[in-house]
């Protein structure tokens, strides 16, 4: 039986490294046939990794490696333990990251979460589905670049962002019901009283007693790490970029956009949408462009190939956080589903919660929207840099409401079975 297994993975290993050796040769031949292509779609990827990646992700990047060698994860895990735990099967400190991973967007859920793992402070399981969790887009470009650079109007905001985090909690929570998420004790159990502060003072003291380095060789080695992760993502966005790019113009793309469009045709979409879709497999940003561009098309269904792209989040950020994580146990595939049913999840939410909104606005097209997209950011209710704070206040607010109601569920389960 054993020697059947070993077989079996020297089989699967094998079959792996000829279909990505394969791949890579046919793409080199490609970039060789279309060198001004290539050289084109790299320099935009450039543009986009230097002129957006970096300044919205290089300082959570920093950032959350100062609070991880303060203890403040640890702090604000012992704190939400009582509520992440009955909630989504996790550990406090995975409610922190929950938020973080929300307010500042992909793939910084994936860089604490495998901090957490290399610290023995999650194990695979709970690694496996707090990456399913927090890989989601950021306020930031939810709003500012999908729902008013491309949509032209905040219209679609709300019902976005409610399909895209709110599909991600409810993943979350079902991943732990429905899988093998357990309630694992991994730390011991406080009562909700006034020792919950004072044991996340203490958890964090001795986080930062654990980790020992002065302010000063913390944040050199924080900048250090985050600029070689910084390097890696840009080489990733540089490569699919231009990989994209490539297959467009060699038409291989041709057969999986017809597809789609039968698919889509099937569910009584319109084909036009298929664009967006086969975009989105390979990149965000451009998935979401290409569903905001047809005006013609219903606002809703657009809003929900938005939400289907921004969960599904391209390979191009699937790379990103399979590099994050190449340190530890966590598998790809299980991720690359948890990201599928994501994004079918968020297309139902578009089209479940569409009739509770004011839909009378008028949406600007997609070349006015760019013109007057700094216009409409200064004339928000909310400042789009507030969104930040606010999506993580929210976030842990939700937490903890929900945890709540999760705890009193248990109680009333156990008084019936009493």
């Amino acid at each position: 039986m054993q020697g059947n297994q070993e077989n079996s993975f020297r089989w699967y290993t094998l079959a792996s490294v000829l279909a990505i050796g394969g791949a890579a040769l046919f793409i080199g031949i490609l970039a060789i046939a279309n060198t001004q292509i290539a050289l084109t779609a790299s320099l935009r990827g450039v543009s986009v990794w230097w002129e957006v990646l970096f300044p919205a992700l290089f300082p959570f990047f920093v950032l959350s490696e100062l609070l991880l060698g303060f203890g403040i994860v640890h702090l604000a895990g012992t704190l939400l333990d009582p509520f992440m735990r009955p909630l989504f099967r996790l550990p406090g400190v995975g409610g922190f990251i929950v938020a973080m991973g929300f307010a500042s967007g992909y793939p910084v859920g994936a860089r604490l979460t495998s901090r957490l793992m290399e610290q023995k402070l999650i194990n695979q399981n709970e690694g496996q589905r707090l990456v399913a969790i927090t890989t989601t887009s950021d306020p930031i470009f939810l709003i500012g670049a999908v729902c008013i650079g491309f949509f032209g109007s905040l219209q679609a905001a709300p019902i976005l962002a409610l399909a895209h985090y709110g599909g991600a909690l409810i993943l979350g929570i079902a991943s732990s019901r429905f899988g093998k998420g357990q309630l694992l004790v991994t730390e011991k159990s406080i009562p909700l009283k006034g020792s919950r502060i004072r044991a996340a003072l203490a958890a964090m003291h001795h986080a930062r007693l654990a980790d020992g380095r002065p302010f000063g060789v913390l944040l050199q080695q924080s900048l250090q790490s985050s600029l070689t992760l910084m390097v890696i993502v840009g080489g990733l966005v540089v490569f699919f970029s231009a990989t994209l790019e490539l297959f467009i113009h060699s038409g291989i793309l041709s057969l999986f956009r017809d597809a789609t469009a039968s698919l889509l045709q099937w569910f009584k979409l319109s084909p036009q949408l298929s664009s967006a879709f086969v975009n989105g497999t390979f990149e965000v940003t451009l998935g979401a462009k290409a569903a905001a561009s047809n005006i013609q098309i219903p606002l809703v269904d657009r809003i929900a190939a938005a939400a289907f792209v921004l969960s599904w989040a391209g390979f191009s950020v699937h790379a990103q956080v399979a590099g994050l994580m190449s340190r530890t146990a966590w598998r790809y595939f299980p991720f690359a589903r948890a990201r599928f049913l994501h994004s079918l999840l968020a297309m139902l939410l578009v089209y479940l919660i569409w009739p509770l909104f004011n839909h009378n606005a008028a949406v600007s097209s997609p070349a006015l929207a760019v013109s007057h997209a700094g216009h409409l950011i200064n004339h928000t209710p909310i400042p789009t840099v507030l969104w930040l704070p606010i999506l993580f206040g929210v976030t842990i607010l939700t937490i903890v409401v929900a945890g709540i109601i999760a705890i009193g569920i248990d109680k009333i389960k156990l008084s019936r079975a009493a």
